[in-house]
Formats: structure tokens, sequence, C-alpha cells
């Protein structure tokens, strides 16, 4: 007879908090076998948080925050009959308070992120797969499973500080994603489907697969977990790039 996965996670030697920071990128499906058993959060939460504190510093030191608005006006068919003194204005309020927002809204980014999806992908494995999970687990699953986005805030830092002053595309700083191949006088919709297939948003789904399938192996297997987290993908982008479409 063979062994209940969940059993055997609970009787095993538990993975230390900081220990499963680095099981999440080598050996994800124990580590998230012990998260299933024994959900935690705050840890990962907390990286994620330090690491995007210390983009936004960086970001508003490196930015040419009025050239930035400058250029974004001049994209925008919507400010085409502005005169120069109403774009001036617009870009000299942008440039102010532009900083302000990359905190305000930047540093709590990770936080609700998890928070949010944490509280959709219950619902909807617990809906559509009688997965039968509660909050915390779902919220110790995802908060590991953004792990991968400490790599991509490593690979913008580097693209920020590398890049020449000016030169450093905030729309898709970090291109991992076929928004690199998105020529830049597309429509906007265009460019943000691109964007969305990036690898680490794979990477982030296939690790949330792992992760609900470890809390729950008999009712789902990886294969039935991955489809659920894809398919939810899928019609969050749609939306997003609709919205894009219709509002651009």
């Amino acid at each position: 007879m063979s062994a209940n996965p969940n059993a055997l996670a609970e009787n095993a030697v538990p993975i230390h908090h900081f220990a499963r920071l680095t099981g999440v990128f080598f050996s994800p499906k124990e580590t998230f076998a012990d998260i299933a058993a024994r959900p935690t959060w705050i840890v990962p939460t907390v990286v994620l948080v330090l690491f995007t504190i210390i983009a936004c510093v960086a970001l508003n030191q490196r930015m040419d925050w009025r050239q930035y608005m400058s250029q974004q006006l001049e994209h925008d068919s919507r400010t085409a009959d502005l005169s120069a003194e109403q774009k001036e204005q617009r870009i000299e309020a942008g440039a102010k308070y532009a900083p302000i927002f990359t905190y305000v809204l930047g540093i709590p980014a990770p936080l609700v992120l998890v928070l949010l999806v944490a509280g959709v992908m219950l619902g909807v494995y617990n809906l559509t797969a009688g997965a039968n999970l509660n909050y915390v687990t779902s919220l110790g699953i995802l908060a590991h499973a953004y792990l991968p986005t400490i790599v991509s805030t490593v690979i913008f830092l580097l693209v920020l500080f590398l890049k020449p002053p000016g030169t450093f595309n905030l729309d898709n700083p970090v291109a991992t994603n076929l928004g690199a191949l998105v020529p830049d006088d597309a429509p906007k919709w265009l460019m943000k489907l691109g964007i969305s297939f990036d690898i680490f948003s794979f990477w982030i789904l296939i690790l949330i697969a792992v992760g609900f399938a470890a809390a729950r192996p008999k009712k789902l297997p990886f294969s039935k977990a991955f489809t659920i987290a894809a398919l939810s993908w899928a019609i969050f982008v749609l939306v997003r790039v609709a919205g894009t479409w219709i509002f651009s």
C-alpha cells in the first residue's frame, strides 16, 4: 500500500522557513508538500516586499520621470489636442508625483497581490476541483509561488543600472516575454498581450500548480492543477487585454 503524501509531509522533519525560500527553486515538490502541511506566508511576503523597496528606490534614482512623462504624452492619442502649455503642465505634474506613487503603489503591491490571488485561486480550486482547502494554505502556496519575482527583480536592477539614463523602458523593463517582439508602434492591447506571455508568469503558474497538487494529491494531480491555473491566468489576460483595447 502506498503512503499518503500528506501524512509523509506531516511526519517528516519540518523545513525551516528560510530553507523554504530556496526549496521553492531547487526542490519545489517536497517544499510545497511541507508548506501544505504547515502553511506559512509571512517570511516570503516580507522578502518580496523588501526586494520591491530596493527596486522602487533604485528606479527613482535612475529614472528621468520628466522625459518618461513627455514620451507617454507623445504616444497618447487622447492628448493630441492639448496645447503645448497644457502638455507641459501634465509633464511637470507627472514628474513631481511619479516618485511618490512609485513608493505608495509599488511597495505594498506584493502583499496585496499575494492576498488577492490567494483568495481567487482558493475559490477556483475549491469550486472546480473540490479541493476543500482553507485560505491560510492557499496563502502559503501563493506567497512562495511568487518567489521567482525575486529573480526578475534582480534582472530589473541589472537592466536599470546597465542602460544609460533615459533609455530604460518602464513599460516592459525585463524583456523576458513576447512583448519584446512587438513593434513600438503596435496597438497598446497587442503589447499588453505580448507582455503577458512571460517566462516568469509561466514559472509562477507551474509553482502554483505544484503547490495545490501537493496540498491535495488525490484530487489534484499536477496536470489538472496546472490546467486550472493556466485557464484562470488566460481569463485574467483576456480581461486585461480587452480593458486596454476598450480604453486606449
